[in-house]
């Protein structure tokens, strides 16, 4: 199978007085990912920092896999260790899921059918 979907790992800020950990926690996630990566639960991560904007998304960790995997991982106690624990040190966390390559052609087809 293709790696046709994606979860995105977006947050805002470090919680004040929490950075030390923030920073911590975000290099034990580069650990993590990697890890998933030489086991092939995941096709690939990439960690992503934003410029100053305003906004409330200053960074996110996009990764790619198939559908079911990147489903199974998102339930294992690991992964939901690690975002409960960047929750509380972080603000704005948040866990989506979406498509790419076929899959995403998919939902674009299904969105145009449903047109009309």
């Amino acid at each position: 199978m293709a790696a046709d979907s994606v979860l995105l790992i977006g947050w805002n800020r470090p919680v004040a007085g929490r950075e030390k950990a923030a920073l911590e926690l975000f290099t034990y996630s580069m650990g993590y990912w990697n890890e998933l990566k030489s086991s092939g639960q995941i096709a690939s991560f990439e960690p992503v920092l934003l410029t100053t904007h305003g906004g409330d998304l200053n960074g996110f960790i996009l990764i790619k896999g198939e559908q079911a995997k990147l489903d199974a991982l998102r339930n294992t106690d690991k992964f939901l260790d690690l975002i409960t624990k960047v929750a509380i040190n972080v603000d704005g966390v948040g866990v989506i899921a979406g498509w790419s390559g076929e899959s995403l052609m998919n939902q674009m087809q299904r969105y145009g059918n449903l047109l009309g």
